[in-house]
């Protein structure tokens, strides 16, 4: 099957544009569409910039980190991360920047998307771990988050995780670990369950529940897309915790996730030139900030990012803020076993 379909270049910003639902239905139906399109082998990267058309694979629907805009293009970090790279690319193979189709990532498709040769890479919230780096190859991480909290602005019941252990309604997607990690510390919490975030969103608008569990680049995504509605609110374990048979430290945070960029398994060409790209975006001008965090603050906002350099500045800090494209290692960092009694 195949489809003509318009090309866009991502700026990266946010649109004030809020038909959320609208966007949905759109991602949807161009996820339906194109589901049986494309090869039935993974893509080249490096091929598909030398041939001067790329295909992209983002999130349609999360603000700040893959939006769908009324006029077709994409934006958020994402899409500009993804955009800068294939680029960056074709800056150092000496060809001209390749024209952009973009697609709708669902989470649960990622891997077959790739395999199946519907894209040329996915940075989609895509974080790598051991499981997925068996089906795929991942240039990154670009990005390091946490799981974090977001409440309503006006609501200063809950500063710290500890305020959610009073009978607080807590909101996170079907099948989603965050809210259980939460769960499995405060049992008084009330889970809500929803089958997206959007929907998680506006049942904390509505004051249906009163606080959103996810990563937290999610959740500044939707605060800074609907301004001055809410606020982050940081996540570290109360006290020593045995959590899968691996020890938890005080003040550790809940989850590290590191997003990374998705390509056919093996590609090692791909990852050298992918982890390359995102070296340069890091890397400042003198007297400029670098590309990356630019882009990171268009699409997060300055107060996010200002407050999680601070963090990451603290003393004794266990929350970094740049990423280093290229190192796996966590991948295969043995956990801390967990004390005798410790539960």
């Amino acid at each position: 099957m195949r489809m003509s379909q318009e090309t866009h270049r991502v700026r990266p910003q946010v649109s004030r544009w809020r038909g959320a639902g609208l966007v949905v239905v759109i991602g949807a139906l161009l996820a339906g569409l194109l589901s049986g399109c494309g090869s039935t082998e993974p893509r080249n990267l490096l091929s598909s910039i030398r041939d001067g058309a790329v295909v992209l694979g983002v999130k349609f629907d999360q603000p700040g980190l893959g939006l769908y805009e009324p006029d077709g293009n994409v934006t958020g970090f994402d899409a500009s991360v993804a955009t800068y790279v294939v680029n960056s690319i074709a800056d150092d193979l000496g060809v001209d920047h390749p024209e952009i189709t973009w697609r709708e990532t669902p989470s649960a498709r990622r891997e077959a998307m790739i395999d199946n040769g519907e894209v040329d890479l996915i940075a989609a919230t895509y974080s790598i771990n051991a499981s997925r780096s068996k089906k795929v190859s991942f240039g990154g991480p670009y990005l390091q988050t946490y799981q974090g909290l977001m409440v309503r602005d006006d609501d200063n019941s809950i500063s710290e995780l500890a305020d959610l252990d009073n009978g607080k309604k807590l909101c996170s997607v079907t099948g989603s670990t965050s809210a259980q990690n939460v769960k499995a510390q405060l049992p008084t919490v009330q889970l809500q369950e929803y089958d997206s975030y959007s929907a998680c969103v506006e049942a904390l608008r509505r004051g249906k529940v009163d606080a959103l569990t996810t990563d937290e680049a999610i959740l500044a995504g939707y605060s800074n897309f609907w301004k001055d509605e809410f606020k982050l609110v940081e996540m570290t374990y109360l006290k020593d915790a045995c959590v899968k048979d691996a020890l938890k430290t005080a003040g550790s945070p809940f989850s590290t996730e590191r997003y990374g960029v998705g390509v056919a398994l093996g590609d090692t060409a791909a990852v050298e030139a992918i982890n390359k790209a995102l070296d340069t975006m890091l890397t400042p001008a003198e007297g400029i900030e670098s590309p990356w965090n630019a882009d990171l603050r268009e699409a997060l906002g300055n107060e996010y990012v200002d407050e999680i350099i601070a963090r990451a500045d603290r003393p004794g800090s266990k929350f970094p803020y740049l990423p280093d494209p290229g190192d796996l290692e966590f991948l295969d960092s043995p956990s801390t076993p967990c004390p005798p009694g410790l539960e």
